[in-house]
């Protein structure tokens, strides 16, 4: 039986048969403290590019993994493992996304609870309803440092003894996030106001920072998300759009594809309309969440400045 969560395009089907399961795989590794003998602080990032920030906030002291994190899978296809359960169960430290984009991380916390997991819900966090419509959080520039002081504070409260280390990289992370928030101010400086097209709102958060203008129907974007055809209308008038260069380039989910969004990129090309790859896991390896934005921003700025395509980021 499938879990019905909002955006549910297939949003990461769990069978309830599994998270029931889970509660006899033998759950110790909940009560044991998710630490190793050395001390090492057992964190989960529902998806990696969350992982990735709670380990340069942990560092030495944390072993950050994830649960998400092939951009080559669609992450709404993800079927949960008992392995998946397990690391559930033995995180002393989750962060997931809320807003329905990975349910199956609140139900397995629930069928493994824990009285020493601390779990940091980014669209808790960020005090955002759940009735809002984009649940790609981790696009918004604003999100990952208000994410990043969670995760310190957190990890303080866990280990005090470290509290003072996790405060030096919290200080690094910010630092280190300044040459995003210089991409993302040189890059509206330029072109602010111009108009692009999307398949669907994976990259709308960022495209909004960058001072882009996105003329895609949401009613299009938002039936792609959730896995409902578009309506004929909606696709005729993103098809004019791109043929007769009304947009200047098309992001495109590299990772969620479909015969609309595919019959819509070889629109593109054949227009001559470039593309760009964005994605709802961070590409690996290579990556961190800061340069992975910048790489993100410096192919649109491409696609702009020269019609340069980026079908792949590497």
């Amino acid at each position: 039986m499938g879990v019905t969560v909002p955006h549910a395009r297939r949003w990461h089907r769990v069978a309830m048969v599994l998270v029931l399961a889970v509660v006899g795989v033998g759950l110790s590794g909940c009560n044991s403290g998710g630490s190793s003998a050395s001390g090492v602080i057992a964190a989960l990032g529902a998806e990696n590019q969350y992982a990735n920030v709670i380990a340069q906030i942990g560092g030495r002291y944390v072993h950050a993994s994830a649960i998400m994190s092939n951009p080559s899978v669609d992450p709404h296809t993800f079927e949960v493992s008992t392995s998946v359960a397990q690391a559930v169960s033995q995180a002393r430290l989750v962060v997931q996304n809320g807003l329905g984009y990975d349910q199956f991380m609140t139900q397995l916390e629930a069928a493994s609870p824990s009285s020493s997991r601390r779990v940091i819900d980014v669209q808790h966090l960020l005090k955002l309803s759940d009735a809002t419509a984009n649940p790609h959080l981790w696009y918004k520039p604003s999100t990952m440092p208000i994410v990043a002081a969670a995760i310190e504070r957190d990890l303080a409260a866990m280990a005090p003894a470290h509290a003072g280390y996790f405060a030096a990289r919290l200080a690094s992370f910010r630092s280190s996030y300044a040459p995003l928030t210089a991409a993302i101010a040189a890059f509206r400086a330029r072109f602010a106001g111009d108009v692009v097209a999307t398949t669907e709102p994976v990259a709308d958060y960022l495209l909004a920072a960058l001072g882009l203008v996105d003329a895609t129907p949401w009613r299009l974007q938002a039936d792609v998300m959730n896995g409902i055809d578009p309506s004929p209308e909606d696709v005729a008038t993103l098809q004019t759009m791109i043929r007769d260069h009304h947009v200047a380039a098309l992001c495109y989910n590299a990772q969620v594809t479909s015969s609309v969004t595919q019959a819509l990129a070889a629109l593109a090309q054949s227009a001559h309309v470039p593309i760009v790859a964005v994605y709802e896991t961070m590409p690996e390896p290579g990556y961190d969440y800061q340069s992975w934005m910048r790489a993100e921003i410096r192919a649109l700025s491409r696609a702009l400045r020269t019609h340069a395509s980026t079908t792949v980021l590497r």
